[in-house]
């Protein structure tokens, strides 16, 4: 039998819902299937919809597209989201993520003043993670800047990688923005990396989340390492399509950076170039 030319991964290419923002939750699983995405990452923000197991479980069986992961609402809009308490926020996303079917809940790290959670935050999240198979994949993040001047919003940090966390999610519009190597990050993160937010970013102080390929990240040197290592968690395309002036141009978007997972996540079988080490290998 011939050997194939490349090796694809088990890892499936979800569409973040966040990514048609400003249109809808029900869109996100729409455009998804149209598109040909392997499934979606659930933002549980303040569209009821997403914050409604029943209606995504419909919208999942209506489209034939499978919830991969839920992102827990940990973003200042979602304050008021499934609580005030974090603590409940994640016991409801881990219970969509078991009722949906999904493998995994995207968590940041807390914001400094939330400072019960953040004192407990590593502790929890381990006792959580020990109680159901779903993985908690804690996200990098970055430090907030304007101007000359630097805040440390997250606590214990927002470099996840400096603390002890049984799974993560690397974020590459994250890594822009914290000015931070992604592939050093990745290393660190080793094969406790389970899930990936695939954007891009030019560096900038604002989190851009840009179509891969657009900025200075690599984008698709770390998809080619995690495909030669056989990385089997999620990779999630969450980019920032706000600016899009049609809903054609926003598809567009969208088809461009699935193409784009989807070609350098292909790796081949006779791999001769020396590579630095792969996260999951």
């Amino acid at each position: 039998m011939t050997e194939p030319v490349v090796r694809i991964p088990d890892a499936k290419v979800a569409l973040s819902t966040a990514s048609v923002y400003p249109e809808s939750t029900a869109t996100a699983f729409e455009i998804a299937a149209r598109l040909g995405y392997d499934g979606v990452e659930v933002m549980v923000w303040t569209d009821p919809v997403s914050q409604d197991i029943e209606a995504l479980r419909r919208l999942s069986d209506y489209h034939q597209v499978p919830i991969l992961a839920v992102h827990a609402p940990c973003l200042l809009i979602t304050q008021r989201v499934w609580s005030t308490d974090p603590w409940v926020k994640l016991q409801r996303a881990r219970a969509a993520a078991e009722k949906l079917d999904a493998s995994t809940v995207v968590v940041h790290p807390p914001f400094r003043w939330q400072r019960a959670y953040a004192r407990e935050f590593v502790r929890g999240i381990w006792r959580m993670a020990d109680e159901t198979d779903v993985r908690f994949a804690v996200e990098n993040m970055y430090p907030w800047r304007y101007r000359d001047r630097e805040m440390l919003a997250y606590a214990p940090g927002w470099d996840v990688t400096q603390d002890d966390y049984r799974h993560f999610t690397i974020d590459l519009s994250h890594t822009a923005t914290a000015r931070t190597d992604a592939l050093e990050m990745a290393d660190r993160m080793g094969d406790r990396l389970a899930h990936l937010h695939l954007a891009d970013g030019q560096g900038s102080n604002k989190d851009e989340h840009l179509v891969p390929g657009r900025g200075t990240q690599p984008c698709a040197e770390l998809l080619e390492r995690l495909a030669t290592g056989g990385f089997d968690g999620n990779v999630v395309v969450e980019v920032n399509t706000r600016r899009a002036m049609s809903t054609t141009e926003r598809e567009a978007d969208l088809a461009e950076a699935l193409a784009f997972t989807r070609l350098h996540l292909a790796s081949p079988t006779s791999h001769t170039r020396r590579s630095r080490a792969v996260p999951g290998s």
